[in-house]
């Protein structure tokens, strides 16, 4: 059975001014957002301190590269599945509670990934982490959005990107200092105090007007077939190429059950459920189709970047892991400022689409540019290919949701919030998965060869699939594995360029739609999710 659809023009839904009384002031709005951002920056912040302590992380655990690729896929993964589940339960329940239980979510799996004696168990915890970033990742969004009307919040999104910038300067730094100093178990605990504030300020300072009484129907079947679709595509994509061969029947039958489960769930999403995770009649907006789809290269620039930089300065330059997070400044001050500014200016202004447009081409040109550095590339030289990535990233990443929200009735915020965030899951972990791949057969492939010559092997195919400790390695054998690791990470930002021109079409033929002044009242959202 098919649902109606809702109302032609859900870009002017009924508004409630400031004057009337039904939009909170500046002060209240600070002071409600100082919850959310402590618990973004504590979720942001694990993932930083992580990316710079995996090599050590990995290596103390005896793991391989596919293992170094799964402690990010994993986080990946779980926050990507279930990203529009915590944004659909967030149309339907308290979207406070529902932020604290992810944060709840979240402090456990840190806890757990601290006491990780092997790296199954660690993945594991990872998996916990990202169930909770992944309910912080749509909610703080809903929120937000149910606070503050678009044209104003270019100007909060600023303080996202401040938030953003903070906690990936900070995270590649601290967890330097941390695996250097305490041990690298402590770069998962570390964050537990930011969490259990969050936790603390949210219950004092988040006061949402009540949301209507309305008879909650969860789509359960829903969710868990797109949570399983998902799960097998990135698996496929993760694997392939390592534990067997693209064209092998495994191959096949991972893609066959994949591309079944996912069908099946968009059939049961359009005619069976009655209250949709995903409201397929959300795609009928060009704005939302066209954002969300190009969301998943913003996915790949900012996971991708974080994870295989941090490798290419600690196993290609031969860095520690405090000089390899020094490096990411270099990126982060190019997002932090492009963040900022842009939501100024669309604050200012209430034009948009420039600013997707010009960080698109930027993410273009960032990327192509960092697909040409090797060992030997001058660090000024990739410091400022890592800038040009980090503005473009900057200008479109929250830009891209306020264009989004813009365009979606309140009763759909949720949903449609989390679309955008599900996508950008989606390319960051298909990204990082498909892209560890080719680097570890890259890497093996190098290798081999570099060993061949020299006349060597060494046990188990050279430790080729292993990521290598540089400095128990004799000079010659050390520097095989640097040229390895800087082609290899070389031609995997290439491989992202296409991508990245597939995300700047789809901005291009977005339309800019002014952007509104006011929220909706509560009391409207019911006759919105009539069907």
């Amino acid at each position: 059975m098919s649902t109606p659809t809702a109302p032609a023009h859900p870009a002017q839904p009924p508004t409630l001014s400031a004057e009337a009384g039904g939009q909170m002031t500046h002060r209240q709005i600070l002071q409600a957002l100082s919850g959310l951002l402590l618990a973004m920056f504590a979720a942001m912040v694990s993932s930083t301190i992580v990316n710079t302590a995996l090599p050590p992380i990995v290596s103390d655990l005896g793991g391989s590269q596919t293992g170094y690729t799964w402690v990010v896929v994993g986080t990946l993964l779980a926050m990507t599945a279930t990203t529009p589940v915590w944004g659909k339960l967030a149309d339907l329940f308290n979207q406070k509670i529902l932020t604290q239980t992810a944060l709840s979510i979240f402090a456990l799996g840190s806890l757990i990934a601290g006491f990780s004696t092997s790296m199954e168990m660690l993945i594991s915890a990872r998996v916990i982490q990202g169930l909770g970033i992944g309910g912080l990742t749509a909610l703080v969004q809903v929120v937000i959005a149910s606070m503050v009307p678009p044209r104003e919040r270019g100007r909060y999104a600023g303080y996202m990107g401040s938030v953003f910038a903070v906690a990936t300067v900070s995270g590649p730094l601290v967890g330097g200092l941390v695996v250097d100093t305490l041990g690298w178990r402590w770069c998962f605990w570390v964050s537990l105090p930011f969490a259990v504030a969050a936790w603390f300020l949210l219950q004092r300072t988040l006061n949402l007007p009540p949301r209507p009484r309305k008879q909650v129907t969860i789509d359960y079947v829903g969710s868990l077939l797109i949570m399983a679709g998902v799960s097998l595509l990135l698996v496929w994509v993760s694997l392939a190429g390592n534990q067997f061969a693209w064209t092998s029947t495994t191959s096949y039958v991972l893609i066959a059950a994949a591309l079944a489960v996912i069908g099946f769930s968009v059939w049961y999403e359009a005619y069976v459920a009655v209250d949709p995770v995903i409201p397929l009649r959300l795609f009928r907006d060009r704005t939302t189709a066209l954002a969300t789809a190009a969301s998943i290269t913003v996915g790949i620039a900012m996971f991708g970047s974080g994870v295989y930089l941090s490798q290419y300065f600690q196993l290609a330059r031969g860095m520690s892991p405090t000089k390899a997070g020094l490096m990411t400044i270099c990126m982060v001050a190019g997002t932090l400022v492009a963040g900022i500014v842009s939501g100024k200016l669309i604050s200012d202004t209430g034009r948009w689409k420039r600013y997707l447009v010009g960080g698109s081409l930027l993410v273009i040109v960032g990327l192509g540019l960092l697909g040409t550095i090797d060992r030997e590339s001058s660090l000024v030289q990739v410091g400022l290919f890592m800038a040009v990535l980090g503005v473009g990233v900057g200008a479109i990443q929250q830009n891209l949701v306020l264009a989004v929200q813009n365009n979606t009735a309140a009763a759909d915020m949720g949903s449609a919030s989390s679309l955008v965030a599900f996508f950008r899951s989606i390319g960051g972990s298909a990204g990082v998965a498909a892209l560890g791949a080719v680097l570890a057969h890259q890497v093996s492939d190098s290798v081999t060869a570099g060993l061949d010559k020299l006349g060597l092997e060494i046990a188990g195919s050279g430790n080729s699939s292993s990521v290598p400790n540089l400095s128990e390695l004799p000079a010659p054998i050390r520097l095989i594995f640097e040229n390895a690791y800087g082609d290899a990470i070389a031609t995997i930002f290439a491989l992202t360029v296409p991508f990245a021109f597939f995300s700047f079409f789809c901005i291009l033929f977005i339309k800019e739609v002014p952007l509104r002044r006011t929220v909706q009242r509560a009391d409207e959202i019911e006759k919105v999710t009539q069907r």
